[in-house]
């Protein structure tokens, strides 16, 4: 595989090893190939043990001494855990601009969302999602929630969602509901409003894995009654 130049080698390790579990390619308890990796991105041992680090701190991998890194339980529960946190670090950042909204970062937002309303296209509407976060990010999150957020990404795929036809229609109503809470000076409403897209995005996901056959039907123990 050619190597995709202005990305860490770590981060393209990371986003493959990720593809091969989101794709039932890597299951719970299997071993990850570390020589098999090295060949198919052509990347030496050093990034991939830094990604290794990197998903074991993010709960994807574990390893054992001697024995090698190995994929983590991976269901239905663990990707609504994984949504659900990153809902409530999402909700921590919006929440304060809420708290203090920014007429700078307002009129940022004001122009993204406008975007995503005349833009029905799954990657050009995903990309404006991704600069609405951003936006909002870069104004309130110290170096330790964006750490953690980007932590939180690893099963919220970048690539799944620019591919995905009905963002439109199921999650702009969520941005317009932040929006307002942040302009209304309304911290538990943009908390609110985070959390109920997260839900939304856990449901879209697990579906898409039931439709692909990585999980079954009737694995889906749930957090909270739905």
């Amino acid at each position: 595989m050619p190597k995709k130049y202005g990305i860490k080698e770590k981060d393209l390790v990371v986003s493959h090893v990720v593809n091969l579990v989101l794709t039932g390619k890597l299951r719970s308890g299997d071993r990850v190939d570390r020589n098999e990796i090295a060949q198919e991105l052509g990347v030496s041992r050093v990034p991939i043990q830094e990604a290794v680090v990197q998903l074991e701190h993010d709960g994807i991998l574990s390893t054992q001494y001697h024995r090698g890194a190995y994929v983590e339980t991976f269901d239905a529960f663990v990707i609504r855990e994984h949504l659900e946190i990153y809902g409530l670090l999402m909700g921590i950042a919006s929440a304060r601009a809420a708290t203090d909204p920014e007429a700078r970062v307002l009129e940022q937002l004001e122009s993204i969302l406008e975007f995503m309303r005349n833009n029905r296209e799954a990657r050009a509407f995903q990309d404006a999602a991704w600069d609405f976060r951003a936006a909002i990010n870069d104004a309130y999150c110290g170096p330790r929630l964006k750490a953690m957020i980007a932590a939180s990404h690893a099963f919220n795929p970048r690539d799944f969602w620019a591919t995905y036809l009905h963002s439109y229609e199921e999650m702009l109503s969520h941005y317009e509901l932040e929006l307002d809470a942040i302009r209304r000076r309304d911290p538990e409403g943009a908390r609110t409003a985070c959390a109920q897209r997260a839900a939304m995005m856990s449901r879209i996901l697990l579906g898409e894995l039931v439709r692909r056959g990585v999980l079954s039907p009737q694995e889906s123990p749930a957090l909270h009654s739905e």
